[in-house]
């Protein structure tokens, strides 16, 4: 008898806009955030801050109390659109994650120039208000 395995999904592509500002309103949900060379990992005592030095660049950056540990400084010209990938977890829905690749391309090439794991998925039906949310 074969054993029934639920259909893999299939990435979905979602507007850098909109997933900017509906991350915004997660940030107690980031497990992780970085880029292909570095990676800043959430703790119980950290929290997550997101700021714009200007139009053209956006910064998300990790601290404790008062202390910047990390930062990371994004382009979003450069973002052609985030790529969320199908939860990666057990299957019965505790520990999953969530990934989220902000996806660069030109004519020869496509890289994820910086990524985001969070413990839910995007809800592209959820209405963003301001303030922070928490799963």
């Amino acid at each position: 008898m074969k054993s029934e395995r639920p259909m893999a999904k299939a990435p979905t592509a979602i507007p850098f806009d909109k997933f900017w500002g509906w991350v915004q309103a997660h940030p107690n949900c980031i497990l992780r955030a970085g880029t292909p060379e570095t990676i800043l990992f959430d703790d119980d005592d950290l929290h997550w801050h997101f700021a714009a030095e200007d139009e053209e660049t956006f910064l998300v950056q990790l601290i404790r109390g008062k202390k910047l540990l990390g930062e990371l400084v994004l382009v979003p010209a450069e973002i052609a659109y985030v790529n969320a990938e199908p939860a990666v977890g057990d299957g019965d829905g505790e520990d999953e994650e969530h990934l989220f690749e902000l996806i660069t391309e030109n004519q020869s090439k496509r890289i994820a120039s910086y990524h985001f794991v969070l413990s839910h998925g995007y809800d592209h039906e959820e209405t963003v208000v301001r303030g922070r949310w928490t799963h």
